[in-house]
């Protein structure tokens, strides 16, 4: 087995770098982890935080997950996952005792996992509903329709455009709080795949 560089394990008052935020993040098996530790605390056995990671991740009850499923988490928190946590002083982890800590880190890496909704709003969706809207609006305004012609078309193109420039801007918002979390999952699958090759 080659002889890997370790860097310096950071200490709980060392801010994390971007670099090292993206390569913990980046992982879907790190991400359970860390939203286990938010949600329940610490400290926590391994195997007893494998069988919560894989009950995350195959969607089953703890009871449900099968020995080869367990397995292969257990490994890779073993081999790869906490080792590297706890290089950058996320979380507190001695193989020789097999229990997981939380760490002023745990905290700071929890908040990006907030900006992860559990359900995508349907951007697409809502502008093709704000298009039709707008269309509709369109439609009777030509035809006449009372009571839209009460209001005259330039307050109706003057709401419609106010609308979609404030829609517009919060996606936009919301769009650069979740890069970190859209390049994350971006990567998870070439990495899972590379874990299951290991």
């Amino acid at each position: 087995m080659s002889q890997q560089t370790r860097s310096p394990i950071a200490t709980e008052t060392d801010p994390l770098s971007k670099g090292e935020i993206f390569d913990v993040l980046q992982n879907e098996r790190r991400r359970y982890v860390l939203q286990y530790l938010r949600e329940h605390g610490g400290p926590i056995e391994l195997g007893d935080l494998t069988s919560e990671v894989a009950s995350m991740e195959y969607d089953c009850d703890c009871a449900d997950v099968s020995s080869a499923q367990r397995k292969r988490v257990y490994t890779t928190l073993q081999q790869t996952h906490l080792p590297r946590m706890a290089e950058a002083g996320i979380v507190e982890y001695d193989p020789d005792d097999g229990v997981v800590t939380t760490t002023a880190q745990t905290e700071e890496l929890t908040v990006y996992l907030e900006v992860v909704p559990s359900g995508e709003f349907p951007w697409r969706e809502y502008y093709l509903s704000l298009g039709a809207v707008s269309l509709a609006v369109v439609v009777v305004l030509w035809a006449g329709v009372y009571p839209f012609t009460l209001i005259p078309p330039l307050v109706w193109a003057t709401v419609m455009a106010v609308l979609l420039t404030v829609s517009a801007l919060y996606h936009t918002f919301l769009g650069r709080e979740m890069t970190l979390t859209e390049f994350a999952n971006s990567r998870n699958e070439s990495e899972a795949a590379d874990e299951d090759e290991d």
